[in-house]
């Protein structure tokens, strides 16, 4: 046949043999792309397994030491702490966040002794601490912004002086960004990191966190649209990324992550700084309720989607698969 025939490119000439497959590859997942979140618990050699996150579990402060050390031999360069606090200690103000001997503090402690380099990340926000469960103090029904931004720096302060390397607000609040820059500034903690949640959106994907961190019988739906973001929104969600880049934060969130994409997208265009994704527990326990069902190949999804954030811009991804992850990557 004459060339003509046929085309003069052919594209599937790169993708014929492995080496050329991996050669040409233009983004690539390492472990060190991985943050992996963990929930601890109170007591002592305790591990209450979180139903609908197969696979996750809540740990007391000794097995999460084990933990961090697991994602230490893993490579894993960070971990993500969320507490779930024993209900009687809860009340509308989240009073016990800002108490320096609370859980999470007790945890960093613990973690930073056995596993001094590794990465130690603190969410800020009451919602593991509230009666209600939201993630600001509540009056007459409504979440007030100002007495909640003064909470959560005397949160901050305390993770911090704990030994957190990494400040992480996920409440939304307008203004929190550059108060806890101060905060910690103040307190002798100039070095500690600020990773904001700055495109928090108000999502159906957060179930499975809810109960883990005791808080699925609260707040929820649209219970916290004053707050989080419309998903319907995207140009505010650079509004949103501005301000907190403005007030000091060093890195920013995209939260949740696949529904998402574009919003992550756009931020690491626009802005050109540290992007992170959060591939939160409904998208985990999606692709591991398909997987028990024989409904896809399960390590196959996971490498895909965590990819497919690489690809959206991410340079880290906040995932409950980092360590399957870590092994996977490992084998090469």
């Amino acid at each position: 046949m004459s060339r003509g025939q046929y085309p003069a490119t052919r594209m599937r000439r790169n993708r014929m043999k492995a080496f050329s497959r991996r050669m040409l590859a233009e983004h690539k997942l390492s472990v060190d792309d991985l943050i992996w979140p963990l929930f601890v618990i109170k007591g002592d050699d305790t591990v209450e397994p979180v139903t609908s996150m197969p696979g996750v579990s809540r740990h007391s402060i000794d097995r999460l030491v084990t933990q961090a050390q697991e994602a230490e031999a893993l490579g894993i360069p960070a971990i993500a702490v969320f507490p779930s606090i024993d209900p009687a200690l809860k009340d509308n103000d989240g009073t016990l966040a800002g108490d320096g001997d609370n859980l999470v503090c007790r945890a960093v402690r613990a973690i930073k002794q056995a596993c001094p380099k590794l990465g130690v990340i603190c969410d800020v926000a009451l919602d593991p601490f509230t009666d209600h469960g939201h993630d600001g103090i509540l009056r007459d029904g409504e979440i007030v912004n100002d007495e909640t931004v003064a909470a959560l720096c005397r949160q901050a302060v305390c993770q911090a002086d704990a030994g957190c390397d990494i400040i992480a607000p996920s409440d939304m609040m307008d203004g929190r960004v550059a108060a806890i820059r101060d905060v910690l500034d103040d307190a002798g903690h100039q070095n500690v990191q600020i990773m904001s949640y700055a495109a928090k959106y108000a999502s159906g994907f957060y179930g499975p966190f809810r109960e883990a961190v005791g808080a699925s019988k609260l707040a929820g739906g649209d219970g916290k649209a004053s707050y989080q973001m419309n998903p319907a929104n995207s140009d505010e969600a650079m509004h949103e990324i501005s301000l907190d880049l403005a007030e000091g934060a060093d890195i920013i969130i995209i939260k949740p992550g696949m529904p998402y994409l574009d919003i992550l997208s756009r931020a690491k265009a626009e802005f050109g700084v540290p992007c992170v994704a959060y591939q939160v527990s409904g998208e985990y326990a999606m692709i591991k309720a398909a997987s028990a069902n024989n409904w896809l190949d399960g390590e196959r999804a996971m490498m895909e989607s965590l990819l497919g954030f690489k690809r959206a811009g991410a340079d880290a991804i906040l995932t409950y698969f980092a360590p399957d992850a870590a092994r996977l990557l490992a084998k090469g």
